[in-house]
């Protein structure tokens, strides 16, 4: 492994598997960098979002995905693991599916369930989308 990707929402379930991804990574003979992804899901249809100015939306978006961010960022802050944040806007799979294809990412490690979960689903929809969607190997977190 060169690049993990950890999609992250904030929830409990995705430190636990940011902190799996940097044991992944703390055990490679090289270096391996961790992605730490939050998409925020565009919460504006298109009718509404000509009311607002793309700036402000984007600000919005950036403010939300930063205080996702706020525990990763706390936690890699004591590790010694080379990693980098990103927020982005749009479906997570598909963000996702970028990622691994732009960064080169070999391998992803996210929670089972994250912050939108319904109770007593097996797998969360997002983990699922992800598992159908890409071609690297996924690693799942309870």
């Amino acid at each position: 492994m060169k690049n993990i990707l950890v999609p992250v929402d904030g929830s409990d379930a995705a430190l636990r598997a940011l902190k799996a991804a940097v044991q992944f990574a703390q055990q490679q003979s090289h270096e391996c960098t961790v992605h730490v992804l939050n998409v925020q899901a565009p919460v504006i249809t298109n009718n509404a979002a000509r009311f607002f100015a793309p700036e402000v939306l984007q600000s919005y978006y950036q403010d939300e995905g930063n205080v996702a961010l706020e525990k990763s960022n706390a936690y890699l802050a004591t590790v010694d693991v080379p990693y980098k944040t990103y927020v982005e806007v749009g479906h997570v799979a598909e963000i996702a599916k970028k990622y691994v294809e732009q960064k080169g990412c070999d391998h992803i490690v996210m929670g089972t369930r994250g912050l939108g979960a319904v109770p007593g689903l097996l797998l969360g929809s997002v983990a699922t989308k992800i598992l159908h969607s890409l071609d690297v190997p996924v690693t799942l977190i309870k």
